[in-house]
């Protein structure tokens, strides 16, 4: 049987915070009585990471785990999350739960008002921001996304969020065809969902800044760029067609609500 929903959670070196993150989880789907599935996409962690995942799996059924093949980054996670969850919805969240659980709601609203995909937003409401970042992280992401709109034309004003969701449709489409295995694969999602015409509905959602994650904004930033770069020639050389894709499971049947991009 195919679960209404699948939570997909990419992992590494979480055994920290992930015990708590999963009782918050697995409580909020079970206190809703949503028929869901809850994945944690394990990257190749060198900490207890897995073991966390296997001993709250032995207790519910609800919860399984992904091991990827070693260390290959957070879009890597990602997309092997996506592509194998079994939800006719499936969000991908961060492990932090940076946005908590209680906002998946907003998202499967407007997916059910004709969105193919909604994504978690920080900044289309400011005032949502239960915690903001430090100056120099919120100076780092008003410049990218500046080169996101120059490069790739997303005029979203958060491509960033780790919170979003997507019909199992847009997800068999976009996914196979996702190349970028580190921080861009946000912009990369995105700019296929607008070349395939998916419909994508940005939504404000309450978002709290967590500790633990080191971004160099000179480094870091260079090699986002560079992927941005990537993607612009992925296009141009015909990379992102269908039948460049490895094969993947079958598509769900699904309704089909494309349309322009808003």
């Amino acid at each position: 049987m195919e679960p209404t929903y699948s939570i997909v959670i990419p992992a590494y070196n979480e055994s920290a915070r992930l015990g708590a993150t999963l009782e918050k989880v697995l409580g909020y789907i079970h206190a809703r009585g949503w028929d869901a599935e809850v994945i944690v996409v394990n990257d190749g962690s060198r900490d207890n990471t897995a073991d966390i995942v296997q001993t709250y799996a032995a207790k519910d059924p609800a919860l399984r785990l992904v091991e990827n093949p070693g260390n290959r980054g957070k879009g890597y996670s990602v997309r092997n999350g996506m592509l194998n969850a079994r939800g006719r919805i499936v969000l991908f969240s961060d492990a932090d739960l940076s946005s908590p659980l209680e906002e998946a709601p907003k998202l499967f609203a407007a997916l059910e008002k004709g969105a193919d995909i909604a994504i978690g937003s920080r900044w289309l409401r400011a005032e949502t921001q239960t915690q903001r970042q430090p100056l120099h992280r919120q100076l780092f992401g008003r410049i990218f996304n500046l080169i996101l709109r120059l490069t790739l034309a997303l005029h979203f004003k958060d491509t960033q969020c780790g919170f979003k969701a997507f019909k199992q449709t847009a997800v068999q489409a976009i996914f196979p065809l996702q190349k970028i295995e580190r921080w861009g694969f946000d912009p990369e999602i995105l700019f296929l969902a607008r070349k395939l015409k998916f419909k994508v509905q940005e939504v404000p959602v309450a978002w709290g800044h967590r500790g633990g994650t080191s971004i160099n904004p000179l480094a870091d930033g260079a090699r986002m760029i560079m992927e941005m770069l990537r993607i612009r020639w992925y296009d141009l050389t015909g990379k992102y067609t269908p039948e460049s894709a490895p094969s993947t499971h079958p598509a769900k049947p699904l309704p089909d609500h494309r349309g322009p991009q808003t």
